[in-house]
């Protein structure tokens, strides 16, 4: 036999052993979850026919670790996203000042998370959760029997109705609606808000906004703590830092540290000192109110992100310190304007001028960089967009 037809063969296999080890996966998550309750209807619809998609592709792959932090801040809070979350703000404000009343979590930091995990609705992630899971669950990884767990707590929801199969969509890990639960987090803290008799954060912004205020009071929110403060430290400041060792704001006085705007430090609470790029850029004294923002997404720079865009969206300027980088980053519509211009001069940036720096536009990006003498790494900073604004 030829070796390509043998190769060939060998590939055929690998395939069908692979679709038989996911139906025989399925099939014992089936029994598993027929045995806690969820009815053969719903285990039906849900996984009969079901085949793997594409979620195992991005396992460790988490922009708040790989992305550096002037990047990862200046996408996430830049004045596009402030002008719509004060839309939303206020188009919701009765829904997130009665989760304020209920909970006792800051209105606007509930919106912010709102507007760091979907844009505010715009972008909940549009593949299957069950499928999703199956996938991840079915897929031998590291994390397995953590996805087969949320698996199951996605059947109870599909089984419960609080959301239908067909609405059912997140990311690629199973995060979904407005403000991105996990299903097992679904199970244990979503609350009916408007008062339809449904747990529903896809199609219910006050279900969302008042089931993520639970969250962060269950995460051990203060009620009337700042999340934390921009402050300036002293010339060569060598004290401690990070987030864990809290003091009181006395303490950090004593140790010259003074609010952004040079007043001196005063108030109740205990607060870290958190240094994201190191301490020759901003640095923040943050409370146990921080913690809560972390402990929705374990990142140091999503739990600033929020912090940040909640202080924005009551008016505040943000962070005053600039980064210490000489390439800063870029806001969404220096992005889109990037992927317009590396789209005029030939390149394929995936068809979308969206802002999203996918794989397409990375390879753009190094392509061009390398062509233009630039240092080829594919991000896309204030350098790149001014050489393609000066015509190279």
């Amino acid at each position: 036999m030829k070796p390509w037809i043998l190769a060939l063969s060998a590939v055929v296999a690998l395939n069908q052993g692979a679709r038989a080890d996911f139906n025989s996966c399925k099939e014992q998550i089936k029994a598993q979850a027929a045995a806690s309750g969820i009815s053969p209807t719903t285990l039906s619809r849900a996984l009969d026919g079901l085949q793997p998609n594409d979620a195992t592709s991005f396992l460790g792959v988490q922009p708040e670790f790989s992305t550096p932090i002037w990047d990862y801040i200046t996408g996430l809070v830049d004045d596009e996203r402030v002008r719509d979350g004060k839309q939303r703000f206020a188009e919701y404000r009765q829904a997130a000042l009665a989760a304020q009343h209920r909970f006792g979590v800051d209105a606007a930091a509930v919106v912010a998370v709102w507007g760091v995990e979907s844009d505010f609705g715009k972008t909940y992630g549009a593949r299957p959760v069950i499928q999703s899971l199956t996938t991840l669950a079915c897929t031998p990884n590291r994390r397995s029997d953590y996805f087969r767990r949320e698996l199951m707590a996605a059947l109870k929801i599909v089984d419960h109705g609080d959301i239908g199969l067909e609405d059912f969509k997140g990311s690629w890990a199973g995060a979904f609606g407005n403000t991105q639960f996990m299903p097992s987090t679904f199970l244990s803290l979503a609350v009916d808000m408007d008062g339809d008799g449904r747990r529903d954060v896809v199609g219910s912004v006050p279900d969302a906004l008042g089931s993520t205020a639970n969250f962060l009071h269950k995460a051990g929110w203060i009620t009337g703590l700042p999340w934390g403060y921009e402050v300036k430290l002293p010339t060569s400041y060598h004290g401690p830092s990070g987030r864990g060792g809290k003091q009181t704001l006395s303490v950090w006085a004593g140790r010259g540290l003074t609010r952004i705007n040079g007043e001196p430090l005063s108030g109740p609470g205990s607060f870290g000192l958190l240094l994201p790029a190191g301490p020759h850029g901003p640095a923040f004294l943050v409370s146990r109110n921080f913690d809560a923002f972390y402990s929705y997404n374990a990142a140091e720079s999503y739990a600033l992100a929020i912090g940040v865009l909640s202080d924005r969206l009551k008016g505040g300027e943000g962070i005053v310190t600039p980064w210490p980088t000489d390439d800063p980053g870029l806001s969404r519509s220096e992005r889109r304007e990037v992927q317009v211009l590396l789209e005029q001069r030939g390149y394929d940036v995936g068809g979308k001028h969206d802002g999203v720096m996918g794989t397409k536009t990375r390879e753009a990006v190094a392509d061009y960089e390398q062509k233009n003498g630039m240092k080829r790494d594919g991000r896309a900073g204030k350098k790149l967009l001014a050489a393609l604004r000066g015509g190279n």
